[in-house]
């Protein structure tokens, strides 16, 4: 009972020890090598590939490789071991330690908080353009949404956006930083001041339609689930696409279709709460015009209105319209609408040259009027014939 063995180990050993003494009690593989030892060729040939094709890899990630890229299959542990002792690889406890921080806890359900940020980084390893990553990750269950882009903007950050909620929903609240695309730093306006608002970027105004709140850290450290995937990706995702020999920007989007599935069967969690918290897009809700940049424009004398050095004249207009002010709304695709008191406007595009021409058209209507003879009534005409009646009654 004392040594957890059956009477029949027991037996065993007693004989042992009675036959070899103390030392019967020591297993007798001991000091062998193992039956399931690789070969000293195999392991000579793994460590070759590794330092040839491998050789910034992580353990895990290298024997994943080896046995989906070589047909070599061996444990993580083995290859790390291997690895070790040929100073390939350097193990956690002996690298040096950065400050400790507290982790916050998760969010117990999908979709409570998407974390959401911008990376810029050589991901093509000097094989093609820089490009930046815009990833999304859900606090609850580490699942990952990403797609490159020429360069982080607000165009980038809501396209991204628009399609992360086209494949998960709407989340209940969105964790990013304070940069300018999420906050801006001008001063309110005056009907800002009036309706006692703050300024808003053009992202803060999709937030506000959809209904999501906005969660602005002051620190890298805030959001470090999000900055702690980009480290991940820029060690994993690089080394992928190296392999693949991918090289440009559109490339990269493709193999992100098919790597990002296979990398949350890996990396995702179990929520601690099954509830989905994703809300559905509503039937009257048009993501391809709530994604848009809206500005408001007065509409001029002329019944033109300037948006982005781009000129448009309103379709049957009235003169209820002149000075008033209309929101310019501007989509991903580049279609452009006008809002005004509830309504759209109808309107066309015109150049410059058009406007020119319209205003030398009304500066020579203009100079026919000026250039008019004025009128001078007939000496018949009954304003002269009083006249002169009453000039004749005066001279008496």
């Amino acid at each position: 009972e004392i040594l957890s063995l059956s009477t029949r180990q027991v037996r065993r050993i007693v004989k042992r020890v009675k036959i070899h003494g103390a030392v019967g009690v020591v297993h007798g593989n001991r000091g062998k090598e193992s039956r399931r030892k690789f070969p000293l060729e195999f392991r000579e040939r793994v460590l070759e590939i590794v330092k040839e094709k491998y050789y910034d890899f992580g353990p895990k990630f290298a024997s994943e490789k080896l046995e989906e890229i070589d047909g070599l299959k061996l444990s993580r542990e083995t290859l790390r071991k291997w690895m070790i002792e040929e100073s390939i690889w350097i193990p956690r406890k002996l690298r040096v330690k950065n400050d400790i921080h507290q982790w916050r806890r998760r969010k117990d359900c999908a979709g409570e908080m998407v974390l959401t940020d911008g990376s810029e980084h050589e991901w093509l390893e000097g094989r093609g353009v820089k490009m930046v990553l815009m990833a999304y990750i859900d606090d609850a269950t580490n699942n990952v949404f990403a797609r490159f882009y020429p360069s982080e903007t607000t165009y980038s950050a809501m396209h991204s956006f628009k399609m992360y909620i086209e494949r998960y929903g709407i989340p209940m609240s969105l964790y990013f930083d304070r940069n300018s695309i999420s906050k801006t730093t001008r001063q309110p306006t005056i009907d800002e001041c009036l309706k006692d608002t703050l300024p808003k970027t053009q992202f803060e105004k999709v937030l506000d339609i959809l209904n999501i709140e906005p969660i602005y850290a002051y620190s890298p450290q805030a959001k470090g689930r999000i900055e702690r995937l980009f480290k991940t990706f820029q060690d994993r995702l690089c080394k992928e696409m190296r392999l693949k020999g991918i090289s440009t920007l559109d490339e990269a989007n493709e193999f992100l279709e098919e790597y990002l599935p296979k990398y949350n069967s890996i990396f995702s969690l179990p929520p601690a709460n099954p509830k989905n918290l994703h809300r559905e897009v509503s039937e009257d809700l048009d993501l391809n015009w709530v994604f848009s940049f809206r500005e408001e424009r007065i509409i001029t004398n002329d019944f033109t209105v300037r948006w982005k050095n781009r000129v448009f004249l309103i379709k049957k207009p009235s003169i209820a319209l002149k000075k008033r002010k209309v929101t310019v709304m501007e989509n991903l695709k580049g279609e452009v609408r006008m809002w005004f008191n509830g309504r759209f406007l109808e309107f066309e595009e015109i150049t410059e040259h058009t406007i020119s021409g319209r205003r030398k058209e009304r500066e020579k209507v203009k100079e026919k009027e000026r250039r008019k003879k004025k009128w001078k009534p007939a000496s018949t005409h009954p304003w002269r014939l009083q006249n002169k009646v009453l000039f004749e009654e005066l001279k008496r």
